[in-house]
């Protein structure tokens, strides 16, 4: 099937604006490739110190004729979706012997669980904490001991930030090992339905607690379409992941089979051999467009609007907001999955998955089939799925038709005809907003605001019964210069209880929501940022605001915002405890939203 010409008019579009960028990234990309293996530069003495610890291998190592894999790991028992990472080095060294080639952790990232920091002070670090992976990674690669990189994260900041340091090191083969969702326990909408009981008061903590273990139970991704599993989608759509590996259970068999084959990729696609597939060449335009087209089909994560513009920095190209809007109204959503839909992400993979979604939108020309893959060329095998035979991993074509049409549907029967996310605009500035999930008669929502510096504040109003009329609620001082732009995930119950009791709600922020957010019109990542002085910080209570998601506009009504004086904000409580202080240099350097809010590229 032939791209759909738009496809090629916006992905021609960031080709041209990339162009000088990127072509300064494929030179340097060249020259470290014309270098040879980095192991081949380094003294007698520090390939001593790098191999000291090797026991076995050190023969293997020192010959220097085999390929030397790095394993760089953001494993920790915090994060439910990383405790499988616990044994996975044991495993990958096992197989990279059986190779004849070597494995070697090159380094730990930090990752932190946005589910345990959730509406906490610590909530303020996890955005910075992606460039701080970054950065990590970047350490972990430096000792230019490694022929390819095994990436093992899954979580929000981390693979975006494991994506910025592996295109940094563009010339090195990159592949994205995940360890899978956590089987299904109590269902998300069950668990939502508890939290918004809790928060109008209906039921004691003991069965939110009961809720809430009954819903993250074990080890692996949790169950909803979040900002985890929105990664794990675009590891697929960008060729990083092997095909069909994201949504494999931990623990099983063929979970394990998929570990493995990792690894011998991981050895095969090095400069050393007959495949050489760096991860510069596979990180090229066409393959970001791929990836926000399945941000749009599968509703995705709108984390991803700030992230993916940090990744594709990174490499060189330059996205915009735009970018999103225009490929949003060409790509038709095409899954439900919560809190889109009452499904979880087992439920989708059982049901045709991203082979399904992926054969669909190829089908229909609106992916572009012809690009490089960990895999092989052309994205036709990320159609496919992985099955054991035997004891032995293939990959056979994946379903013709959806299992369940409640879950995912074929391109010409899509759930709406656009992916969702709308670019904003207005006397307010610049937003995003996320539709998949809202009623179509709340997507244009005008009503007086009710102006709030603090999300608990926010939490406290609703408490003293305060909201008992439409009101468009603005959380401002909430961005990345303020206070590192936590979500604000905690407000979703509280503004859904409103939304209930029949009240015209929305929420306008320059922070940020979650990812398992949705169902309330939410208007982010409204730029610039109060701290910026953007007109955010001239709002005033009882101001008339207008947010338009059809018409893609957000606006105070009747007012010129310019007369008046701009709000201020005791910012000093963000400075300090669990660890803020030591991120001062962040917040009074980083970027803005739609830049990707990053500090390292």
């Amino acid at each position: 099937m032939p791209i759909q010409p738009r496809l090629e008019e916006i992905t021609a579009r960031i080709q041209a604006r990339s162009a000088t960028t990127r072509g300064i990234y494929l030179d340097r990309m060249r020259r470290a490739t014309e270098e040879g293996p980095a192991r081949a530069h380094l003294s007698c003495g520090n390939q001593a110190h790098a191999y000291a610890a090797m026991t076995e291998d050190k023969p293997v190592l020192a010959a220097g004729r085999a390929a030397n894999i790095g394993i760089v790991t953001a494993y920790n028992d915090m994060l439910s979706a990383h405790q499988p990472y616990e044994d996975y080095p044991k495993i990958i060294r096992e197989v990279a012997r059986e190779l004849g080639v070597t494995a070697q952790v090159a380094g730990g990232v930090p990752a932190m669980c946005d589910g345990v920091t959730q509406g906490r002070a610590g909530m303020e670090l996890s955005l910075f904490s992606r460039d701080v992976i970054a950065l990590a990674a970047g350490v972990s690669l430096s000792h230019n001991c490694y022929d390819s990189a095994l990436f093992l994260g899954i979580c929000d900041k981390i693979v975006p930030g494991l994506i910025m340091a592996a295109a940094t090191f563009s010339h090195i083969p990159a592949v994205f090992v995940p360890a899978g969702p956590m089987t299904s326990g109590l269902p998300n909408d069950q668990k939502s339905k508890v939290r918004q009981q809790f928060a109008a008061g209906e039921v004691g903590r003991d069965k939110l607690m009961e809720a809430e273990m009954a819903s993250y139970h074990g080890i692996g991704t949790c169950t909803f379409y979040g900002t985890a599993n929105t990664n794990q989608m675009l590891m697929e759509f960008m060729g990083l992941h092997l095909p069909g590996a994201s949504f494999i259970n931990p623990g099983t068999p063929l979970r394990d089979a998929l570990t493995k084959e990792a690894v011998r990729r991981a050895a095969a696609i090095t400069a050393l051999g007959n495949d050489y597939r760096p991860v510069g060449e596979i990180l090229d335009e066409r393959a970001f467009v791929n990836g926000i087209v399945g941000l749009m089909a599968t509703g995705g994560s709108t984390n991803l609007v700030l992230h993916l513009p940090a990744m594709a920095k990174a490499a060189g190209i330059l996205l915009e907001l735009e970018d999103f809007a225009a490929l949003s109204d060409i790509v038709p959503l095409m899954a439900r999955v919560y809190p889109n839909g009452l499904a979880d992400v087992n439920h989708f993979h059982a049901a045709g998955g991203l082979a399904f979604l992926i054969g669909e939108l190829l089908e229909g020309g609106l992916l572009h089939p012809d690009v490089k893959t960990i895999a092989g060329d052309g994205l036709y095998r990320y159609a496919q799925e992985p099955k054991l035979k035997d004891g032995a991993l293939v990959w056979e074509e994946g379903t013709g038709e959806s299992l369940n049409d409640k879950i995912v549907r074929p391109l010409s029967d899509p759930f709406q005809p656009i992916g969702g996310l709308k670019e904003l605009t207005g006397n307010l500035g610049r937003g995003v907003i996320k539709v998949s999930a809202v009623a179509s008669d709340r997507h244009v929502i005008e009503a007086p605001a009710r102006v709030f510096h603090d999300q608990n504040a926010v939490k406290a109003a609703f408490q003293r019964g305060e909201f008992t009329t439409d009101t468009i609620v603005v959380v401002r001082f909430q961005g990345p210069r303020a206070n590192g732009m936590p979500e604000l995930h905690s407000l979703t119950p509280t503004l859904s209880v409103l939304q209930d009791r029949g009240l015209r709600v929305a929420l306008v922020t320059d922070g940020r929501m979650s990812g398992a957010s949705g169902k309330v019109p939410a208007a982010i990542h409204v730029s610039p940022e109060a701290a910026c002085g953007g007109a955010i910080a001239r709002i005033r209570d009882g101001d008339i605001i207008r947010l338009d998601a059809d018409a893609g506009r957000l606006e105070v009504l009747g007012v010129d915002l310019l007369m008046r004086d701009l709000a201020t904000a005791d910012l000093s409580q963000n400075e300090h405890g669990t660890g803020r202080e030591l991120f001062a240099c962040f917040r009074a350097h980083v970027g803005a939203a739609p830049e990707g809010a990053a500090l390292v590229v």
